[in-house]
């Protein structure tokens, strides 16, 4: 696919918009604090180890001597970014000039949690109460496939051979950008809906968490309460399992969006059900850099604007009808053509030329 410029925001930025006092609330959980901790650069991660025990304030100039005169814009980089998530405190002191303090409660936390250790609210089962649980490998292929299943549905629901039951809560998070509804017509891709499906798997999980936690409040859900369950997910073992009884009924309906994303399995035992996390959900603490892996392109436009994608997915197959006409299929390779039709048919569904 060719290179689109993403425009979701990684799940740091978004911690980083929040109030101080829910920032604040955020930081009681030492979890948090140790997601926080590990989406840093280097030299942010430093500073913060440096003064976890320092309970006074330190002057901004002391700081900057703690860095060679060539990493200076690394330095203020750093500090921007501490300031930004209120890792860091800024005040003025009696001289005027700046001073630097870590966050009383972010302290705290993370002082417990290096000393003490720390335990997740819940514990994976017993392998003797699960049934056989899916190997890494067959939980990965289920996750990209959900993922292509949910995409799927949104672009041809005809093709879909087992139709997701998608909730409300995230049907709204298309309905607002990424699908245009009409009276009586079947909802049809936005520029921006187009543009969604050109990123990458780890660059479209973004954008839908962002959009889903953006309006929870519309849902009577505290952001704050999803950003920590998310992240605290982001600690559980892939492959794992951990029973839906340990978790409140708010949790339970995120776990049930989830997995429709592909982001946890839920099973179904005799003696009550579990969920598994997959890789997509042990990401979200990551930041996109870190996350993001480009694939080889996989598409031949020939000069006589035949297209040949070598590809098994029914998704792409979708996409690439989006702006061209399907000749025909094999096994591993999707043969079509660009004709003047094919693209009037884009133009009038919203998809451009740049990003054609």
């Amino acid at each position: 696919m060719p290179e689109v410029r993403i425009i979701a925001k990684n799940f740091m930025d978004m911690v980083a918009s929040m109030p101080a006092m829910k920032l604040d609330k955020l930081y009681e959980n030492g979890f948090i604090c140790e997601a926080i901790l590990r989406s840093l650069l280097p030299l942010a991660k430093k500073y913060v180890i440096q003064m976890l025990h320092i309970d006074v304030s330190v002057a901004a100039k002391l700081l900057e001597e703690w860095v060679l005169p060539g990493g200076v814009s690394k330095h203020r980089v750093a500090i921007d970014r501490l300031v930004q998530l209120r890792v860091f405190l800024e005040a003025v002191d009696r001289k005027n000039e700046k001073t630097y303090k870590v966050n009383p409660t972010f302290q705290r936390s993370l002082q417990k949690l290096l000393v003490q250790g720390g335990t997740l609210p819940r514990e994976s089962m017993p392998s003797n109460i699960t049934v056989r649980l899916p190997t890494l490998e067959n939980l990965e292929a289920y996750a990209l496939e959900q993922w292509e299943c949910f995409l799927l549905q949104l672009i041809s629901p005809s093709q879909v051979e087992k139709p997701l039951n998608i909730s409300s809560s995230l049907m709204k998070v298309f309905q607002r950008r990424i699908l245009s509804y009409r009276d009586k017509e079947a909802p049809k891709l936005t520029e921006s809906g187009f543009q969604f499906l050109l990123m990458d798997t780890n660059a479209q999980l973004w954008y839908i968490i962002r959009e889903y936690i953006s309006n929870s409040e519309d849902r009577g859900v505290d952001a704050a309460d999803l950003i920590s369950f998310m992240l605290e997910l982001s600690f559980h073992d892939i492959g794992e399992a951990y029973s839906v009884d340990t978790l409140t009924s708010f949790q339970r309906t995120i776990i049930n969006d989830l997995a429709d994303l592909g982001l946890v399995k839920i099973q179904q035992g005799r003696k009550g059900s579990w969920f598994i996390p997959t890789k997509l959900a042990t990401n979200l603490s990551m930041s996109l850099a870190d996350s993001s892996s480009r694939k080889q392109g996989f598409v031949v436009v020939e000069t006589n604007f035949r297209v040949y994608a070598y590809s098994t997915s029914k998704l792409h197959c979708e996409i690439l009808r989006l702006f061209s006409r399907v000749e025909y299929q094999l096994p591993n390779l999707i043969v079509g053509a660009i004709t003047k039709e094919s693209l009037y048919s884009a133009f009038e569904n919203g998809i451009t030329a740049e990003q054609e």
